[in-house]
């Protein structure tokens, strides 16, 4: 297992703000993890004792309504850190985390992420400025859930995957997903999500193979998602 110092990842997240001393520390408590597609990470509800470095992989984080359904937060992609609002509020995670493709990650002890959040001021404060871009992102998603129809938020998500995940060599979205995880994420019913991905098809914005979406015309996504 690699140390934390050597990592290039933890140049990605918060972790890099940390001196080498408190890597090193990290690095001789951490261990790593494989995760399958498929496979929960924590649910809902849970105590979690420590926080995830995401090394390669994707997970979901979703909430269950009221009415069954998961409505998808978040994606969880390399480089992030997962969970650490529950190990610093010392409260149980409010989401479930799922892998939707394999993923190998390093689990950081929670005593290890306290400390280094109690005496290292650059690594707190980073680390409180990812959660307040988290609760500032929420707050718009439910805006955006009351206020904009399905064919906006559709093209803000499809604009959103591929500033966040890139493109292929073929030029197809760099994460692939279900019909059900996409609509999980506009927050609309599958079949509502199949019919706008038909429309934005039949207009020449995107083209599908499968679970792969490639954007043909950005300008004319971001018009819609503009409203326009």
């Amino acid at each position: 297992m690699g140390k934390c110092d050597q990592c290039i990842i933890r140049q990605l997240s918060s972790l890099d703000l940390l001196t080498k001393e408190e890597r090193l520390r990290i690095s001789d408590h951490k261990s790593a993890i494989q995760i399958k597609k498929g496979e929960t990470i924590f649910q809902e509800g849970d105590h979690i004792d420590g926080v995830y470095c995401v090394k390669s992989g994707i997970c979901k984080l979703t909430k269950l309504s009221d009415n069954g359904r998961d409505q998808i937060i978040k994606f969880i992609k390399r480089g992030d850190l997962l969970g650490q609002r529950s190990v610093i509020s010392n409260d149980v995670v409010n989401l479930t985390a799922t892998a939707i493709e394999d993923m190998e990650v390093c689990f950081i002890p929670k005593k290890d992420i306290q400390q280094s959040f109690m005496d290292n001021q650059k690594f707190s404060g980073d680390m409180i400025r990812v959660i307040c871009t988290d609760l500032r992102n929420a707050d718009n998603t439910i805006v955006n859930m009351a206020q904009k129809p399905v064919k906006e938020r559709l093209a803000s998500c499809l604009l959103g995957f591929e500033k966040d995940f890139g493109k292929d060599k073929e030029g197809f979205l760099g994460v692939q997903l279900s019909r059900e995880e996409i609509a999980g994420m506009v927050g609309t019913a599958t079949e509502s999500l199949i019919r706008t991905l038909s429309d934005f098809s039949k207009k020449g914005m995107i083209e599908t193979k499968g679970k792969r979406i490639r954007i043909l015309n950005t300008p004319a996504l971001e018009r819609i998602a503009e409203g326009f």
